[in-house]
């Protein structure tokens, strides 16, 4: 078993689709597409790509680290109380344990997802 991981960007398998939960959904109707490429440390660590249409969402990491590298689109991340990070494709970013804000999707995402959970 290799211990390299490449994340495909453009995976041709079938995504594992679903919405945003109700309890979490601030506008519009967004349609997520996950494509799970790899899973560690007893499934603490998952690595992969993520989609999503526009709409806007409750982010909430709980105990959850993520970073997240923007494959394509424009996405605003506010941290409760804080200001807007806008990013875009090229752009990567960490969301720490304790996170809570709101996720607004402008231009469909995609992007590569590393998350690790205690």
């Amino acid at each position: 078993m290799s211990l390299l991981k490449t994340i495909d960007p453009k995976p041709l398998d079938a995504p594992r689709e679903s919405k945003a939960l109700p309890d979490r959904l601030v506008a519009g109707d967004p349609n997520f597409k996950t494509w799970a490429q790899d899973m560690a440390r007893g499934g603490t660590v998952h690595t992969g790509v993520w989609e999503a249409t526009p709409g806007e969402t409750r982010s909430i990491k709980g105990t959850t680290f993520e970073f997240c590298h923007i494959l394509e689109g424009v996405i605003e991340l506010t941290e409760d109380g804080g200001k807007t990070a806008t990013y875009r494709g090229g752009d990567s970013f960490v969301m720490k344990p304790g996170f809570t804000g709101t996720w607004r999707t402008i231009e469909t995402v995609r992007k590569i997802y590393v998350t690790v959970t205690d």
